[in-house]
């Protein structure tokens, strides 16, 4: 979701994401409820970190919790470290409303938190 937020903030970013055990595709869920906003991530698929690892970049965001400890050492170029911390809403537990509003309540807080990484830029 993160991707899909700051490629709709500017579209000339280059972003990437990948996780430290990455899905076999990306959450049904989360493409639904970035749909309700009008963000189309159908077509990003999951990654791993260890594809990226050798590779020099601006920033390297991290943004679930656990990945802060878990997230390897990038060799390459990394000019900005930054964590910004979510709960993971595939986690979520309960009736399928729940755990939708779980997604929409994780899309909102990116939403937000980006929206102020991407100003400290400009």
């Amino acid at each position: 979701m993160a991707e899909g937020f700051l490629k709709s903030f500017d579209s000339s970013l280059e972003v990437f994401s990948a996780g430290t055990k990455a899905a076999s595709k990306v959450s049904s869920k989360a493409i639904l409820v970035m749909k309700e906003i009008g963000v189309d991530i159908s077509s990003h698929y999951p990654k791993t970190v260890e594809q990226f690892l050798s590779e020099s970049f601006d920033y390297v965001i991290t943004v679930c919790e656990n990945a802060k400890e878990t997230c390897p050492v990038f060799v390459g170029n990394v000019r900005h470290r930054r964590h910004i911390g979510f709960d993971d809403p595939a986690k979520a537990t309960g009736a399928e409303e729940e755990i939708l509003n779980e997604f929409r309540r994780v899309r909102d807080e990116i939403n937000v938190e980006f929206k102020k990484f991407y100003g400290e830029l400009q």
